[in-house]
């Protein structure tokens, strides 16, 4: 008699064993069709509706994308999406130096904003026996070395000939670039590759800056926003001749005649640096100066920048360690703003000298500066056109202070109070509450506290918890017995 078979149809046509138990892979099926027949009624996926427009139709439609979504959801579609958002690209930070040398000209080749200084600072490298800590802060990290004295080390940036042949093969695929952040190196090379690759180039930012590093700066013809990041011994590593000083800036202003916004940051130099800046710089509109490293006097040259708008001072830890007698300041005579950022205004002298030279200023901004008082704060009365004043983190100044300014000024239009902890709404004068029916424009929030107050009032927020809870705490309980349909001798 033949030997039965090892599997049994059963009556729902499943796969049966011997014990009439079903095998994992059937149970994973549903009964009654095989494998075979179950991959072959699964529906194909729907086609891809966008293989119907060509490149150009379906780049006016990503067109219409805002920047956020260009360069997220909508360049993960597909390979083909991911090359056609790329060419609709304009503006991009590169991290890895690879990048730029490779694949940068084919994954996007109509760049017009470019930042290449987070490539061209290496990696850090750690010590060969024991670990070192890293500080790092935004692109750039620094080793830290606890028995060195300082131990913060310096940043590590790539080497010359390689930041070179990188700046070379952007300056032959980006002929329509029109900014551009980028490292200086020693010898310059790359920056010429720019300036003759790169013709329509009108705003540049230059890291790691010497004298040396500026002489190429001359060559952008149509150059009308610089950025100059002065190279700083304990940070970039450089010896003492480094940095910018008069030699730099005076190489800078016979090169770039067609600026019209200038920023030195971490600069040295003094009066001569300066005045040749206000004097070859005849169209310069916007002058920032940051973290400023000059010798004193050099307060006296802004007199030279005939067309100078806008004046604005970060981070500085002093404004001018001598600004020399009142009667040899000259004053710019066009100048509309004056805006003070993260300022020392500690020194009476250099600033009685700084509303000096700026005292035709119709704008007066201060924002997060130490040492204003009210004394200090009274001087800017030598500026008698402002009409909009901005007080921002400005922590010494109290109400009298303000009140005693703003009503002084006659064409005052528009005021900003934020931050000024001594500045106290109860203190507020019938003269000054006048003062402030008659401007256009008034934001008023002097002391974050008692605005905090105003808006917790009632609340019950902002108390001690022990008080806080004894008081809510029958409440707390009624309506819990309402919910509950409690009656209220048991809730208790």
């Amino acid at each position: 008699m033949p030997e039965p078979d090892r599997h049994l149809l059963s009556a729902t046509g499943g796969v049966l064993h011997r014990d009439g138990l079903k095998g994992w892979p059937d149970l994973w099926m549903l009964p009654g069709k095989p494998p075979h027949a179950r991959a072959a009624a699964t529906p194909p996926p729907p086609a891809d509706q966008t293989l119907a427009f060509s490149d150009e139709l379906l780049l006016r439609v990503l067109a219409c994308l805002p920047e956020p979504h260009l360069t997220g959801a909508a360049s993960l579609v597909c390979k083909r999406w991911t090359r056609l958002s790329g060419r609709l690209r304009r503006r991009l930070a590169v991290r890895d130096w690879a990048f730029v040398t490779h694949r940068l000209p084919h994954r996007f080749p109509n760049l017009a904003v470019l930042d290449l200084f987070p490539a061209s600072i290496a990696a850090p490298a750690a010590a060969p026996f024991r670990a070192s800590p890293v500080l790092t802060c935004g692109a750039v990290s620094l080793t830290l070395d606890p028995s060195a004295d300082p131990p913060l080390g310096a940043c590590r940036f790539l080497a010359d000939d390689v930041l070179d042949r990188g700046l070379a093969v952007v300056a032959a695929r980006f002929p329509n670039l029109r900014r551009l952040s980028a490292t200086a190196a020693a010898e310059s090379g790359g920056l010429m590759d720019i300036a003759g690759g790169c013709a329509t180039l009108q705003e540049l930012e230059l890291h790691r800056c010497t004298d040396l590093a500026l002489r190429p700066v001359s060559a952008f013809a149509h150059l009308q926003i610089l950025r100059v990041v002065a190279a700083s011994s304990p940070l970039y590593g450089t010896g003492e001749d480094g940095g910018v000083t008069d030699i730099g800036l005076t190489i800078l202003a016979h090169g770039c005649k067609r600026l019209v916004k200038l920023e030195l940051v971490g600069c040295e130099g003094s009066y001569d640096g300066i005045a040749a800046v206000g004097r070859c710089c005849a169209m310069l509109e916007e002058l920032t100066i940051a973290d400023h490293r000059m010798d004193a006097g050099w307060l006296a040259a802004l007199a030279f920048c005939g067309n100078l708008k806008t004046l604005r001072l970060q981070g500085c830890g002093r404004i001018d360690a001598d600004p020399g007698p009142p009667e040899h300041l000259g004053a710019c005579l066009t100048l509309e703003s004056l805006q003070l950022h993260h300022c020392q205004l500690r020194d009476r002298r250099a600033l009685h000298a700084l509303f000096l030279v700026c005292e035709g200023a119709r704008e007066f901004l201060v924002q997060n500066c130490w040492g204003l008082e009210d004394d200090m704060f009274a001087l800017a009365g030598l500026c008698r056109r402002i009409k909009f004043l901005s007080l921002e983190g400005c922590s010494l100044l109290t109400t009298r202070g303000v009140e005693s300014m703003v009503t002084s000024w006659n064409d005052l239009q528009s005021l900003e109070v934020v931050g000024c902890n001594k500045v106290k709404d109860e203190e507020i004068t019938p003269a000054l509450s006048e003062l402030f029916s008659n401007l256009k424009e008034l934001k008023w929030r002097p002391d974050n506290k008692s605005l905090l107050a105003a808006s917790l009032a009632g609340t019950g927020m902002g108390k001690k918890g022990r008080v806080f809870f004894k008081r809510i705490l029958p409440g707390h309980q009624r309506v819990k017995e309402k919910m509950l349909n409690y009656p209220a001798g048991v809730a208790a």
